[in-house]
């Protein structure tokens, strides 16, 4: 399973990629907006920061403005993938972005219909949002294990990157899915790490070492 930051903050992600752990990052219009940074400024900079996949959303609202948007986007970075909205006219630019050669990544999905439609159209990753779902009631995870069933029907080949993820039990559930990405905030990333058992045991350790070599 691979691991993406969902953030566009340079400090925590120059964080996540010295633990060699990190395989990319998405981004989307109101993480950059928090950054106070030119868009195509900062894509650059997280490129530099991270050999991976890289979340670059487009703003327009037609297919031929997302198609315009994209391929400059394409052009930044041979790391950046095109983030497109999961429309109409974004299933239009996912198809002809992806005939052109180019990585899409297609966002706000919640319908396992959606994500079959987008996987028709080419999309290199599918991107669920779990979270959202739990907020208004629905189970999101549900979803993750739909798009799973589908794609494995029919053999497509569009990874399906967990979004919205909010806790750890998101994330371990989609693990055990066989979900292909799971992209997440900072703190969750931080919490894969951390156990009090862990810190705790790893002190004891080193207490009994320290006692025995003053022996």
């Amino acid at each position: 399973m691979k691991f993406f930051l969902d953030t566009a903050d340079l400090k925590e992600i120059e964080k996540a990629a010295a633990t060699g752990l990190l395989d990319g990052v998405t981004t989307n219009p109101s993480l950059v907006a928090k950054t106070g940074m030119k868009f195509e400024q900062l894509i650059v900079r997280i490129c530099e920061l991270v050999d991976g996949p890289i979340s670059a959303e487009v703003i327009s609202t037609n297919a031929p403005g997302m198609i315009d948007e994209g391929r400059k986007l394409a052009a930044i970075h041979k790391n950046v993938v095109i983030k497109l909205p999961l429309t109409q006219e974004g299933l239009k630019a996912c198809k002809t972005l992806s005939f052109e050669g180019k990585r899409t990544n297609v966002t706000l999905c919640f319908t396992p219909l959606q994500a079959l439609m987008a996987a028709k159209a080419g999309a290199t990753y599918i991107s669920p949002f779990v979270g959202r779902l739990d907020d208004i009631g629905q189970d999101g995870m549900d979803l993750i294990q739909d798009i799973r069933t589908i794609y494995k029907n029919y053999g497509y080949k569009t990874e399906i990157l967990v979004a919205s993820v909010r806790h750890l039990e998101h994330l371990l559930t989609a693990a055990k899915m066989g979900a292909d990405v799971a992209t997440i905030p900072y703190k969750v990333f931080e919490q894969t790490l951390a156990h009090p058992l862990t810190e705790s045991g790893l002190a004891r350790f080193l207490k009994d070492w320290e006692t025995s070599q003053k022996a």
